[in-house]
């Protein structure tokens, strides 16, 4: 039933994209932009580029390839978060061919999203990679010559808020972004401890209770 209704998700969500693309490509029409879109039965790719190069670059500097998890798992043991990647920060030189392999490893959808792009290659400033639940989805695009932090999240409701909030650092990068998970703190830290933590809180304090019982008991 769950792999039924990620296909059912999955023709819904071709459909919102496909008219999300054609409302660019009509927006911008004569100025040279494209959607860059691919549809799989594995998910979703939104304007790849493998080719054009961003102003201020004369050549492909490097190719650098990222195999990147996601799901429940590598939220463990971080404190206020429910979804992680294997790594939230990737770190490139500038004017390099990036591909992503983006493996989902849980049931629900998600997605791997930059944001910040120039706007006449990337429609909206974004390059975009979903992944249905357990499956995998690659795509390639060039970064910018300039230095500097780009977002990266994953658009699904709150699950940028529930963890899945990353940065791209291109060269020397502009500096960090804030609530990078595992990298930066958040505006408001959060009030949880981390499981191992809150235990070893509660069994010294449990502890430190007997020891007062004990010794009232031994002045009695």
């Amino acid at each position: 039933m769950i792999r039924v209704r990620n296909r059912v998700l999955l023709l819904l969500v071709v459909t919102g994209v496909s008219n999300l693309a054609r409302a660019q490509h009509e927006g911008h029409a004569g100025h040279g932009e494209h959607s860059g879109m691919s549809v799989t039965r594995s998910g979703v790719v939104m304007n790849e580029n493998r080719d054009r190069l961003p102003n201020g670059c004369d050549a492909i500097s490097r190719e650098q390839h990222f195999e990147i998890h996601a799901g429940r798992t590598y939220a463990n043991d971080r404190p206020g978060i429910i979804y992680g990647m294997s790594q939230h920060e990737v770190k490139v030189e500038p004017c390099a061919r990036v591909t992503i392999d983006f493996v989902n490893e849980d049931e629900t959808r998600h997605q791997w999203m930059v944001h910040g792009l120039p706007k006449y290659l990337y429609p909206a400033g974004m390059f975009h990679i979903e992944a249905m639940g357990g499956e995998r989805q690659s795509g390639t695009f060039i970064v910018p010559a300039e230095d500097r932090n780009y977002l990266i999240h994953c658009d699904m409701a709150q699950h940028m808020e529930k963890g899945m909030r990353g940065q791209l650092v291109v060269g020397k990068g502009g500096g960090d972004l804030w609530a990078v998970t595992g990298i930066t703190d958040a505006f408001r830290r959060s009030s949880y401890l981390p499981q191992k933590v809150a235990m070893t809180f509660l069994l010294v304090a449990a502890l430190a209770f007997s020891i007062t019982i004990v010794c009232r008991k031994r002045r009695a």
